[in-house]
């Protein structure tokens, strides 16, 4: 979608990165496009963590359900258990997991609070949290906009340094989610 929009995309950071080990990437979500971007110019096997309601969306639903990514659903202690259950499961042999921690894009282009369920996951499997910024989605495509109305606009994906984690830190959660927002705010533009 990127190439056929003739949307350039710059990818910074991806030589942090170890070929065969599995991370919770969590990144902020201006757009739509962060999904084409993420997709095209991550150059990992993932699988992406997302609100159960998208498996109601025609066609979409059904193939990212098929597809093996986890769909969370927190609906009660039991449904919660269950999610975490399926990303334990996923994140073996290198797969990775991708999340948006605000859980839904921007309506006004400003970076939302980080939610705690990826950060959760990465302590309880001691895997490393990568923080990834993406900048210009926004602009491309708006949330209030719809998909009728694409602009052209430089995309850019900065891939931070692995957040490793530290087994006996009892804050680690919240300091994972704190240090993963700072990074991915460090890269985006002061407006």
């Amino acid at each position: 979608m990127c190439w056929v929009c003739l949307l350039p995309v710059h990818v910074e950071g991806r030589e942090q990165l170890s070929r065969h080990q599995s991370y919770v990437f969590v990144c902020n979500h201006q757009g739509a496009y962060d999904i084409f971007v993420v997709y095209g110019f991550l150059n990992r096997n993932f699988r992406w963590m997302m609100k159960k309601s998208l498996r109601r969306l025609p066609l979409i639903g059904k193939a990212c359900e098929r597809a093996g990514h986890v769909m969370v659903d927190k609906s009660g202690p039991k449904a919660i258990n269950a999610t975490c259950e399926q990303g334990r499961r996923v994140l073996r042999g290198g797969i990775s997991l991708v999340v948006f921690p605000e859980g839904a894009r921007t309506f006004t282009g400003h970076m939302g609070k980080f939610r705690r369920g990826a950060f959760q996951l990465a302590h309880q499997l001691q895997l490393p949290v990568v923080p990834i910024t993406i900048d210009g989605s926004f602009d491309v495509l708006p949330r209030q906009k719809g998909f009728n109305f694409v602009s052209w606009h430089p995309l850019r994906m900065v891939i931070h340094r692995p957040i490793m984690p530290k087994p006996q830190d009892q804050d680690e959660v919240r300091d994972m989610m704190e240090e993963s927002y700072r990074a991915v705010m460090s890269s985006l533009p002061q407006y």
